[in-house]
């Protein structure tokens, strides 16, 4: 997908060549002679024909429709090739204290632009392969909000629910108008099921839409929020993974963590996301002693990379857990593979770092918890 709009469709209305014309004219003489020597149409046919002609010109339009884009709202400026997309502004903590309120915790600046809020699922036991998964390796659910210079603001988060969790969460999140984008899972076989859906919203009101998100949470059994506390050395080689995977990672609550950002401005409806909002790739090892740890993250892609992100993990022995969308409107289309592996972590790094290496992407340092 090149991400942009199609204008094929505006040449139908170039004018025909004079060539053109004179067969059509042609063309149009030798029907009328052959319409000359057919039998005269009833009257009763013609009459019944003019009166069917508003209903027969709706067959086939609910299914173009269907495959039509959806057009990006009236409030967003902008809209890939033809209008420059609508940039993000710089924001502050205070800037969105009102919004913390209606979440009920404290977020913190994921950069200058991106304000993030993270619920990790500390009331989960998920085993998978027999691996304790910590909250920090997979079970936590995040929001980020962004203000744009029209004055809109733009939502974005994925959100850990339990099976049971999941229809509950879903109807409050379509009362509330906050849209789901994807559906899907972050782990090979685990218990008890746990799935992931990705939130996208937009508006001028950020209170109302956290609210939203809010009353979507209260429907989980998602813990309140705990102060953090002092971190633990891991038990785990982060100097042969930093070294292995070229950048500085990070103790995120006792996982050790990296991430990478696609180079290319990601639009979305018309407007400039961060770089790093939606669209990066991270590797989470989970120390499980003697240097393994359980891998756990995703990778992002367009189209043309996925096939060699899937070889070079495979030959590294990583798992595939899914290959899907995040979002319904980002230019270009990205994709994404969650993965999982339990093995030597530097190995394991060794592997991930081919697959930065073939993906266009570039290093960025992200805080405890974003």
């Amino acid at each position: 997908m090149s991400g942009q709009p199609h204008e094929d469709a505006d040449n139908h209305d170039t004018p025909d060549s004079d060539q053109d014309r004179d067969q059509d004219q042609d063309g149009n003489q030798d029907q009328d002679r052959d319409t000359d020597h057919r039998p005269a149409t009833p009257r009763r046919l013609l009459l019944t024909t003019a009166a069917l002609a508003p209903l027969l010109a709706g067959i086939g339009t609910p299914a173009a429709r269907a495959q039509s884009p959806d057009p990006a709202p009236a409030t967003v400026a902008g809209g890939g090739h033809q209008h420059e997309p609508v940039q993000p502004v710089t924001t502050t903590p205070a800037d969105w204290k009102q919004v913390a309120q209606a979440l009920g915790r404290p977020g913190s600046m994921a950069g200058d632009k991106a304000y993030t809020t993270h619920f990790p699922r500390g009331d989960l036991d998920v085993v998978s392969y027999g691996v304790s998964v910590s909250p920090e390796l997979a079970l936590g659910s995040h929001v980020a909000f962004v203000r744009y210079a029209d004055g809109n603001v733009l939502v974005m988060g994925d959100l850990t629910v339990t099976e049971g969790e999941l229809p509950e969460v879903t109807d409050a999140l379509q009362e509330h108008g906050i849209e789901q984008t994807a559906l899907h899972k972050h782990l090979l076989a685990h218990s008890p099921d746990v799935w992931w859906t990705h939130v996208h919203a937009h508006g001028r009101d950020p209170v109302a839409i956290a609210r939203g998100l809010r009353a979507a949470l209260d429907r989980t059994a998602s813990p309140p929020a705990e102060p953090l506390g002092p971190l633990a050395p891991l038990d785990l080689d982060t100097d042969g993974i930093d070294g292995a995977l070229g950048v500085k990672g990070s103790n995120d609550g006792g996982v050790y963590k990296a991430t990478f950002a696609r180079r290319e401005v990601i639009i979305e409806r018309g407007m400039a996301l961060p770089r790093g909002l939606g669209a990066i790739s991270a590797f989470l090892f989970q120390p499980l002693g003697d240097g393994k740890a359980a891998l756990n993250g995703d990778v992002v892609m367009v189209a043309e990379e996925v096939q060699n992100v899937i070889k070079i993990l495979r030959r590294g022995g990583i798992g595939l857990v899914e290959l899907h969308n995040h979002g319904l409107r980002d230019e270009p289309r990205l994709f994404f593979i969650h993965l999982w592996a339990v093995d030597d972590a530097v190995e394991l790094a060794k592997t991930l770092r081919k697959v930065v290496d073939a993906t266009n992407v570039v290093t960025i340092r992200r805080g405890r918890g974003v």
